[in-house]
């Protein structure tokens, strides 16, 4: 069997693992920890304050250190999508392979997994190691939860490779991200006398124009990186609820927002200066309407990639790449600076292009997950033999 028949087959059987982040992984756990212990890695098993989600940790090979995998198990939802075939059932056709996580990021888990059979058979001088993840999908949870746990179980790798899909390029950098939550309280009342009551609603457009106007100060006088392809740091709000009836004053109202940020803008500063906005729009409410207040809190955050363009990781990776060139920095965010944050060397590099992940009928293409098996082929035959 070829490598890369393998890995189509062990492709095949992730995607039947329906691991929608709502729902448990623990079945995908199960398999891949039973596969990866019977060609003799070192699994432990990390799991989530509920007990139906779990990640694991993986390591074959001596001494300490080594190479280290790692991707996540959860795939995005399927609710309103429509699929031209079963989307927990691998398709292929016409060199593609269709399924949900086929592209992200399962194609680099199947990748990972058939490395690691290889890696079994050969006699290594570092360890080989693995870390598979869960939530990932609803704000790199899992692994925050994980982190913690790599040191005192299998050790820190000496680098990570992170793949999810990039075309098989190599990308040093990506933004962070914080996502927020505005709770907006006013006083309930009559529709028609609504000027002597306080709008919940407004004081919420209130902040959200506010949340416009730091945009545009972002935009023109933050910090830039044009070799990012959204070279700012950007806030945006995705949802606005609030109100019950059209007579009746709506007295709270919710706002969620983010703020992705490039790796050398603080998001502290701008979460600051979003707060004292927040706190003039109450201020001035208040002269009228006591009850009016916002309440900002953080609901999550993952870090920002920044690996320096010329350190070790970078130059020895760029080494197993079949198509050379400058490492990327991209707008989306991944688990790689949590990796980094713990002080691992971390580069993000995986099989499939972004522009197919979350939608119906993902794909991925079949010979990116051949240049993702010749890379890992590569760094196998690096870290083995005398």
């Amino acid at each position: 069997m070829t490598e890369n028949t393998l890995t189509i087959e062990l492709l095949e059987k992730l995607i039947g693992f329906a691991t929608v982040s709502r729902d448990s992984n623990l079945a995908l756990i199960d398999w891949v920890q039973t596969y990866l212990e019977e060609r003799g890695f070192d699994c432990h098993r990390v799991l989530d304050s509920t007990g139906t989600k779990a990640g694991l940790f993986a390591s074959i090979g001596p001494g300490t250190g080594g190479v280290m995998l790692s991707g996540h198990s959860d795939v995005v939802p399927i609710d309103g999508q429509d699929w031209s075939s079963d989307p927990f059932s691998l398709t292929q056709r016409d060199g593609r392979l269709y399924g949900r996580g086929t592209c992200d990021m399962k194609g680099f888990l199947a990748c990972a997994l058939s490395a690691a059979d290889r890696a079994s058979r050969l006699e290594l001088r570092e360890p080989f190691k693995l870390a598979i993840s869960y939530d990932e999908e609803v704000g790199c949870l899992g692994i925050a939860h994980m982190i913690d746990q790599l040191q005192p179980t299998i050790g820190l790798p000496r680098v990570c490779i992170i793949g999810e899909p990039t075309e098989m390029k190599l990308i040093t950098e990506h933004k962070g991200k914080v996502t927020l939550q505005a709770r907006c309280t006013g006083m309930a009342g009559h529709s028609s006398l609504a000027p002597k009551f306080i709008n919940a609603l407004h004081l919420a457009t209130d902040l959200i124009q506010t949340i416009r106007t730091m945009q545009d100060d972002l935009r023109q006088n933050g910090a830039h990186d044009d070799e990012f392809p959204m070279p700012y740091s950007t806030l945006h709000v995705g949802k606005l609820s609030g109100g019950s009836a059209l007579n009746i004053v709506p007295d709270s109202a919710v706002i969620d927002f983010e703020l992705r940020h490039l790796p050398q803008d603080a998001p502290g500063p701008i979460i600051e200066e979003l707060r004292k906005s927040a706190d003039k729009i109450v201020g001035e409410a208040r002269e009228n309407h006591t009850q009016a207040d916002i309440e900002i809190e953080q609901s999550n955050a993952y870090p920002a990639l920044q690996t320096p363009a010329d350190s070790e990781i970078v130059g020895w990776i760029s080494g197993f790449l079949d198509q050379k060139g400058n490492a990327g920095k991209v707008d989306f965010g991944t688990e790689a600076g949590h990796f980094s944050k713990a002080g691992v060397q971390t580069v993000v590099c995986g099989p499939g292009s972004i522009d197919q992940a979350h939608k119906p009928d993902e794909f991925i293409e079949a010979s990116e997950l051949r240049r993702c098996d010749e890379m890992l082929s590569r760094i196998l035959a690096s870290i083995a033999g005398k």
